[in-house]
């Protein structure tokens, strides 16, 4: 990476950047608009789900296991993009275990519970632990969109869309809890913004620490790595959530609507 000019770098950063602060995003809808559009949620979930697991097996697992059967042979090459698929879902599944379950950043808030009436140490307490594991399960993503991004930026333009729509309800939870426990909008969106820049900082990480070592299969070992993390994102965390919101047929219909577009811009 270290030879990649920072005319590439700088995109692939702020790809990342514009991801991560969606969480803002949230905030503002949580502050300005008096109801949850649940429909709209569940739709949008879904179709982030689609283009997630469309790109993973369609593009990046699909590229990485090609090209490591080129460089390794058949078997091996196989047997590699696989074991770095599941490597990346066991990572996210790792970083998921990290999290109390009482705390569960999947537990869906909405702008309705901005006048409920709940003891406020309480709701300060969950909105900054939620802020915390929002920003842990983050991490990843950025790494996921920074990667992609470098090495092509049309997916990574992808990747970085469908997850900055996943991360606008995350905005909305962690800011709801702080705003009823403070009265403070500078405060809940100081923890939303805050959680959001986790994914940047997964960006810098993955430039830091992948940067000597950077080859095309260490590449294409990553590439089924993001695979991994982004499908188990979207079947622990993304459809639950829509779910939740309680619109079942339109989350799936999202979900379909989100492979269709993928499907369509590959082609084209």
């Amino acid at each position: 990476m270290n030879s990649i000019p920072v005319n590439q770098l700088i995109p692939a950063f702020l790809l990342t950047l514009f991801a991560g602060l969606a969480t803002g995003v949230g905030s503002c809808i949580a502050f300005f608009f008096k109801r949850t559009d649940r429909k709209f949620l569940s739709f949008a979930l879904g179709l982030s789900g689609g283009v997630m697991i469309y790109i993973s097996f369609a593009e990046l697992l699909a590229e990485a296991r090609l090209s490591l059967i080129a460089a390794c042979g058949e078997r091996h090459g196989a047997f590699a993009a696989i074991a770095a698929f599941f490597g990346g879902i066991a990572i996210a599944m790792l970083i998921d275990r990290l999290i109390p379950s009482h705390e569960n950043p999947h537990e869906v808030r909405t702008v309705e519970e901005m006048d409920s009436p709940r003891h406020k140490d309480k709701l300060l307490r969950s909105g900054i632990f939620f802020a915390l594991a929002v920003g842990i399960h983050n991490f990843p993503e950025g790494m996921a969109v920074f990667i992609s991004s470098l090495a092509a930026p049309g997916t990574g333009i992808s990747i970085a869309i469908a997850i900055a729509i996943h991360n606008i309800p995350e905005g909305i939870t962690v800011s709801v809890p702080i705003y009823h426990a403070t009265g403070s909008r500078k405060k809940a969106l100081f923890w939303s913004f805050l959680s959001g820049l986790a994914e940047p900082l997964g960006a810098l990480a993955a430039w830091l620490i992948f940067a000597p070592f950077l080859s095309e299969i260490l590449l294409m070992l990553i590439f089924a790595g993001v695979a991994g993390i982004m499908v188990f994102l979207t079947f622990d965390e993304l459809l639950p959530l829509a779910e939740e919101y309680g619109e079942h047929h339109l989350s799936i219909l999202g979900l379909i609507c989100g492979m269709l577009i993928m499907a369509l811009s590959l082609a084209l």
